[in-house]
């Protein structure tokens, strides 16, 4: 047996929230964590329109049910997507660096001299991370929310792309997720990384605040 690759013309969805024109302050790119879908996921961010940010939410290209089919059905129809999973990992990082260069350009390519910072909430880290050394994306700011550095990352590439912009790692302190181990790995993938992101801690759980955002800004 012998594995294949076909390639084709692929459509995907993203949500705009605010408008991008020569009076934008800055834009938003934020890439929601596994399970999220990104019509919710933007509404987070929609006090930042305000402040004249535009909010620019790709989505995952693979989606799934939440719950599980059992004989009786599904408990729910709700829906989430995700931006890879472990199976054909490298495939799937290819087509959505792919598509998020597509969605930059499309949106950014007349307005190349606005301000971009791109967030990435929990599995959406990794995805940022990803996209800003291997992408085309351009931008002032890299937010890691609830995640870490991709331990896999080009160690070397990632200090060459990243020395010269604002990191910010943001971490509830209530977070579940983000352990002690978890904080850990981080100050060893920043060590190997040779950058000094900004930690911001707030109260709180795996989730977004908004209290954040000035500090950001």
């Amino acid at each position: 047996m012998k594995e294949e690759n076909a390639e084709f013309l692929f459509k995907a969805r993203y949500y705009k929230s605010g408008t991008l024109d020569a009076t934008t302050r800055e834009v938003w790119i934020v890439l929601h964590g596994y399970g999220q879908l990104a019509k919710y996921f933007i509404k987070k961010f929609e006090k930042l329109n305000d402040q004249d940010i535009c909010i620019i939410a790709p989505e995952g290209l693979s989606h799934f049910y939440l719950s599980e089919l059992t004989a009786q059905g599904r408990q729910d129809n709700k829906a989430g997507a995700t931006w890879m999973t472990r199976e054909n990992r490298l495939l799937d990082i290819d087509n959505y660096i792919l598509y998020l260069d597509s969605v930059y350009e499309k949106e950014l390519n007349v307005f190349s001299n606005v301000p971009v910072t791109l967030l990435g909430f929990s599995q959406g880290c990794a995805t940022a991370c990803r996209w800003a050394t291997h992408g085309k994306i351009r931008f002032e700011k890299l937010v890691l929310w609830a995640g870490l550095f991709p331990p896999d990352m080009d160690f070397k590439t990632g200090h060459d792309v990243l020395s010269s912009k604002k990191t910010y790692m943001v971490v509830g302190d209530q977070d579940p997720l983000m352990t002690a181990d978890r904080m850990n790995e981080f100050d060893e993938l920043v060590i190997k990384l040779g950058i000094q992101p900004e930690k911001i801690m707030f109260k709180g759980k795996h989730e977004i605040n908004e209290q954040v955002f000035s500090q950001l800004m």
